[in-house]
């Protein structure tokens, strides 16, 4: 038997299907030979100059292992969660996912976003963290960023720019203890941040069997209703959006923001309810954000 994991090729995205292969040898007794990893070439990993909504959106991470999944040239896919559509592509379930790491960020740069100098230049390919620093900091001058860890890294330390922000979860995988950590209070995470998920065929019944034996359900939940809350926005790449659902003992607390893009109005909620209750709750909380949002910010979810 050789079960083929199909994941992209940055040292992230491997570390997360060595992960995943870990958890399935540990759950099935499986060995080494009887797992493959294939890596995937996606068009986001090639086009590296333009924000992803420019380009096509999530889709650019998923389409290429999603087709590889639809002719059978690999069994599952391995993502990270916070890149994948809100909307998955016909005949492709979203099977599992493994427990999730910190959800908070790492500033490389400074010690803190109030001590970043003035004007200072941030790289960042992300519409939600450029919106929550312009909407702490309307100094603060925000570049597109992209590429893996080591790429943005480089580009701090060179000067090119002052700061970025990454996931603490991608660097904790990739053992990088660097920058300082965000606390929640300063900076609510994207959905599904920190969750890494696994794709399957609709209807292939042995592989999700053994998918669900590695499936942490506690993370399920909760990046489920991440998920339902954007797909009740109707937002897009263009949109930004944090949100966090956390299950405390039978219940879950549940937070929020939706952004203008410079940062110059910020709608927040939150609540806490029986997990049964959640998903409506999320959804009459998108309608109240969007409802007290002004008409530009509005715009950004309706259009």
């Amino acid at each position: 038997m050789s079960f083929k994991i199909g994941t992209r090729g940055s040292p992230l995205a491997l570390a997360q299907a060595h992960m995943t292969a870990a958890a399935l040898k540990q759950a099935h007794g499986w060995r080494d030979g009887d797992i493959e990893i294939i890596i995937i070439h996606t068009t986001g990993d090639k086009v590296q100059d333009r924000a992803l909504a420019e380009i096509g959106g999530k889709a650019l991470w998923t389409k290429e292992l999603d087709a590889a999944l639809m002719d059978g040239r690999i069994d599952i896919g391995v993502h990270s969660m916070k890149d994948v559509e809100t909307l998955l592509k016909d005949g492709i379930v979203l099977a599992a996912m493994l427990p999730r790491a910190d959800v908070r960020e790492r500033l490389i740069g400074a010690s803190s976003i109030a001590s970043l100098p003035q004007g200072a230049r941030v790289g960042t390919s992300s519409p939600r963290r450029a919106a929550q620093l312009k909407a702490k900091r309307p100094d603060i001058q925000t570049e597109i960023l992209r590429g893996n860890v080591a790429t943005r890294l480089a580009k701090v330390e060179s000067g090119a720019i002052d700061a970025t922000l990454l996931a603490a979860a991608g660097l904790d995988r990739l053992g990088q203890s660097v920058g300082s950590l965000i606390e929640l209070d300063e900076m609510l995470p994207a959905s599904a941040q920190g969750a890494v998920g696994i794709t399957a065929r609709d209807g292939d019944a042995e592989t999700l069997a053994r998918i669900a034996a590695i499936n942490h359900h506690p993370t399920f939940d909760c990046v489920m209703l991440e998920r339902g809350f954007l797909a009740a926005l109707g937002g897009t790449c263009h949109s930004p959006v944090a949100a966090l659902a956390v299950l405390e003992g039978e219940g879950v607390t549940f937070r929020a923001q939706i952004l203008a893009e410079d940062g110059s109005e910020v709608q927040e909620g939150g609540f806490n309810a029986a997990l049964h209750e959640a998903p409506e709750r999320v959804r009459d909380l998108a309608a109240e954000l969007l409802g007290r949002a002004g008409p530009s910010l509005r715009a950004l979810f309706t259009a």
